[in-house]
């Protein structure tokens, strides 16, 4: 595995690729994560901690996507129906420009997952990303998003497209990246 020496650089990779993967999910195979879209969660010893972690990438401004999937989540119960409106607005240009994206990834946990009570507790974690002959090894400050974020109302609403019977308390955890020690491979 190579170190690229600019952050920016990698930085701007990874979100490229990352875009490019949910698209594909997207378009391809009904909005079913891909395995780069759910990495490896590690501690910074190496030790694993889950084998695949589904994460999001939330728009820097999420205002507009979120209402938009907050509306459809409300006007109807058919999740068929939910399902489809929300496949095809993420089909369409939501991944087309990565710079609009944040580099910052979101994860949606159950209130008593073990897995986000040991990452709050450890506050850090590595996240190993591998598709299509890239891999990307992210160290992560990882922390809890408070109610009224941003970033936890977009990955919840974003979610419930997915999962409408989601429920209120569910954990949303940020995962920011160090792009200083991100190992890459691309």
């Amino acid at each position: 595995m190579a170190t690229k020496t600019s952050a920016s650089s990698l930085r701007g990779d990874f979100i490229g690729w990352q875009c490019r993967m949910r698209q594909i999910a997207m378009r391809q195979d009904g909005g079913r994560p891909s395995p780069g879209m759910r990495p490896r969660v590690l501690r910074t010893s190496g030790e694993e901690m889950a084998r695949a972690l589904t994460v999001l990438m939330v728009p820097k401004e999420p205002d507009e996507s979120t209402s938009f999937f907050r509306f459809q989540v409300m006007r109807t119960q058919d999740p068929r129906d939910l399902y489809q409106r929300g496949l095809t607005y993420l089909q369409a240009d939501y991944f087309q420009q990565p710079q609009t994206f944040s580099d910052r990834l979101t994860a949606v946990l159950d209130s008593t997952s073990p897995l986000a009570a040991t990452l709050l507790a450890e506050k850090t974690c590595v996240l190993e990303f591998d598709q299509f002959s890239q891999v990307f090894r992210i160290p992560c400050a990882v922390r809890r998003l408070g109610e009224r974020d941003e970033a936890r109302e977009a990955s919840l609403w974003h979610n419930r497209i997915f999962n409408p019977s989601l429920p209120d308390d569910v954990l949303v955890l940020e995962l920011k990246p160090d792009w200083s020690k991100v190992v890459a491979s691309v």
